[in-house]
């Protein structure tokens, strides 16, 4: 996911499709080739775009501690680690245009 790239990086214009696309397909991940190897060996939480990020966005430290432990673990897959970041970026997006939207010209 990059910024050079626009069909990667995350705009606040995206909608919540592009949202889950972008991170479905450009989010590196750091889960193992097959989920047999990911539930024998987990995560690598240091490279792992998607967990990275819920690590500046999501702002339930008991729940980021809750998937930094199954992840890592391997008793949770990428799949839902991006399905998790995509859920907390819509709403971040939404909240956004929300909030953008009440803004005036007036100040």
């Amino acid at each position: 996911m990059s910024a050079s790239d626009p069909n990667s990086a995350i705009y606040v214009t995206d909608s919540a499709k592009e949202i889950k696309n972008k991170i479905n397909r450009y989010a590196f991940s750091g889960g193992q080739d097959s989920i047999e190897l990911h539930r024998q060996y987990g995560a690598n939480l240091e490279v792992d775009i998607p967990f990275k990020y819920l690590g500046f966005f999501l702002d339930d430290d008991a729940e980021l501690q809750r998937i930094r432990e199954e992840y890592g673990s391997g008793r949770m897959l990428t799949g839902e680690v991006k399905k998790r970041l995509t859920e907390v970026l819509t709403d971040l997006v939404e909240r956004h245009r929300r909030a953008r939207s009440l803004v005036t010209d007036e100040g």
